[in-house]
């Protein structure tokens, strides 16, 4: 077994022990995990283009406060790294929202690319330089998930926590193409919602 195996393996026997009552567990996983997670919340931050009274270390706290609950249930590091990044959006959401409601026209502004991850040329298309609003494209991927759910997955999964295609398919179970396919359906749907809502 490799290292990055048998680290692996030691995060989901931790979690495993977590899940059974064992709540000191989670006091020696965060350490294997803080740089990843730590990661995920820069990758979320550099996704807003205005300043923010957030930094990564605050806005992986403050999900982290989130998550660990009494009856916080992971199966896995991928699972966890998942849940952190989908809880480190819903902060920075509930802080724009905080924030529009302050102030006229204070909402966090991202570029459709920043929002989608995109950095290769073949992914760009012409809405990538367009300011959305961070509350708008949360709305969006909202609707996403009740249209198909999987895509929302992968959208949050390869986004948010940054994970690559491989990884997305062993978690969702499904084979590469098909996280391929809905990468590209998600972005497109994405994409003519946000044109139709006349997010600016």
């Amino acid at each position: 077994m490799d290292a990055s195996a048998s680290r692996e393996h030691e995060i989901t026997v931790l979690l495993r022990d977590a899940r059974n009552g064992d709540r000191a567990a989670y006091d020696r996983i965060l350490p294997l995990l803080y740089d990843e997670l730590r990661d995920i919340a820069a990758r979320h931050m550099r996704h807003e283009r205005e300043s923010h009274t957030l930094q990564p270390t605050a806005l992986l706290h403050e999900a982290l406060l989130r998550i660990l609950v009494d009856d916080a249930d992971f199966e896995d590091r991928a699972h966890l790294l998942r849940t952190a990044s989908r809880a480190m959006r819903h902060v920075l959401v509930d802080h724009a929202r905080s924030r529009a409601a302050a102030k006229r026209g204070g909402a966090l502004l991202v570029t459709f690319d920043d929002a989608l991850g995109a950095n290769a040329a073949d992914e760009r298309h012409h809405h990538d330089d367009r300011a959305l609003d961070i509350l708008a494209l949360e709305d969006a991927l909202v609707e996403l998930a009740a249209a198909d759910a999987r895509c929302a997955q992968v959208v949050d999964l390869r986004v948010f926590a940054g994970l690559g295609v491989e990884e997305i398919a062993r978690i969702l179970g499904v084979s590469t193409p098909t996280v391929k396919r809905d990468w590209a359906f998600a972005r497109a749907w994405l994409a003519e919602r946000l044109s139709a809502t006349g997010s600016p």
